[in-house]
């Protein structure tokens, strides 16, 4: 039978985990087996640079946290090798991200289960995650289509330009669509614009 001492230990790991993964957004379990200590320190790398806190933990340690936190569907996931990846950040997807990549290079590297906003969630709803674009990626694609209607904007008024310096014969949405890159152009059969007075 474990002394008191021991005992306490664990109880204060128990906690500290449960803490960590009540202030974290967004966390994945994983089978590491079968990746090399060389791979493994790459990975460790790129998920602290991304604000992810990760270690190899005792499945018992593991099921004791998830059962305080009302994660009872970790259960199931609680064999062989485990380690947890846990976002210290509000990055929900740079854990799932990284991982998932990571087991698409490594076959025996497998997603167990991960946490999102406090709920459980399986491997294939943590690829999903994995498969999202990054944030940055998303906030660029939503500033370029605030962006949009004003380039537009001014490549009209620069046609309008152009057209009142000298290239009368030339229609304002022929000049709109030389100036506007290929993959926006309006389909062929699109009515033209009036000319400007």
């Amino acid at each position: 039978m474990p002394n008191a001492k021991i005992l306490e230990e664990k109880k204060a790991l128990v906690a500290s985990l449960v803490e960590k993964i009540k202030n974290s957004p967004a966390g994945v379990l994983v089978d590491y087996k079968g990746i090399n200590v060389e791979d493994d320190t790459k990975l460790r790398r790129e998920l602290r640079a991304a604000g992810v806190e990760y270690a190899v933990i005792k499945n018992t340690l593991i099921r004791f946290a998830a059962k305080e936190l009302g994660f009872d569907a970790f259960d199931e996931h609680l064999n062989g090798t485990t380690a947890l990846a846990i976002s210290t950040t509000e990055d929900v997807i740079a854990p799932a991200k990284i991982l998932g990549d990571f087991a698409k290079k490594h076959e025996n590297f497998t997603i167990k289960a991960g946490y999102l906003e406090g709920k459980v969630i399986d491997g294939a709803e943590v690829q999903k995650l994995a498969n999202m674009p990054s944030k940055e990626t998303l906030i660029a694609q939503v500033l370029y289509s605030f962006n949009y209607p004003i380039m537009q904007l001014a490549i009209a008024c620069d046609a309008i330009a152009q057209k009142a310096d000298g290239n009368e014969d030339m229609k304002v949405a022929e000049l709109v669509a030389a100036k506007v890159p290929a993959a926006e152009e309006a389909p062929a059969d699109a009515p033209e614009a009036p000319a400007a007075e």
